[in-house]
């Protein structure tokens, strides 16, 4: 009896440490249009504003759409990455999915919401696996600047 309750207990906490979930969603706010944002969000070609991302294999003027699979290289380790685009929804979000290491699942979203004050863009971070944290640590000061670099390029864009 006392050896089927270790193995119970045993699973369960090897489950729970593999299940690493990092999440975390920043916001800005941005004069710019909704139009002008979208634009930026869905330009996969020019990445040239964003932090954590140096190039694209997407050709100029291609538009996303789910099941889109392409590469990136990031900028602080360059090597290659690919992105899956899970869901879009014009003017509104972009949802992809990341496939970079075994034992690492990232999914960023791109919201852009209209406001009494201006227009908001949110950028969702999530990390599963076991190298979750590590990969946390090391992107983490860049993710944190994406909604900011996007508005300010959107806000150079429109004028």
């Amino acid at each position: 009896m006392k050896g089927n309750f270790s193995s119970k207990l045993m699973r369960w906490r090897k489950k729970r440490w593999w299940q690493f979930t990092l999440a975390k969603t920043y916001r800005v706010l941005t004069p710019a249009s909704v139009d002008a944002l979208w634009h930026k969000v869905i330009d996969l070609a020019d990445v040239s504003w964003h932090p954590l991302l140096a190039s694209t294999n997407i050709p100029k003027g291609l538009v996303p759409k789910p099941g889109l699979i392409y590469q990136a290289v990031t900028r602080s380790i360059p090597i290659p990455i690919r992105i899956f685009v899970e869901q879009v929804r014009p003017r509104e979000l972009l949802s992809v999915r990341i496939i970079t290491l075994p034992g690492l699942e990232e999914r960023v979203i791109y919201k852009v919401e209209s406001t009494v004050c201006g227009t908001q863009i949110s950028y969702s971070i999530s990390l599963r696996g076991w190298l979750s944290p590590l990969i946390w640590s090391l992107i983490q000061p860049s993710a944190a600047k994406v909604a900011a670099e996007l508005a300010h390029a959107a806000e150079q864009t429109r004028g």
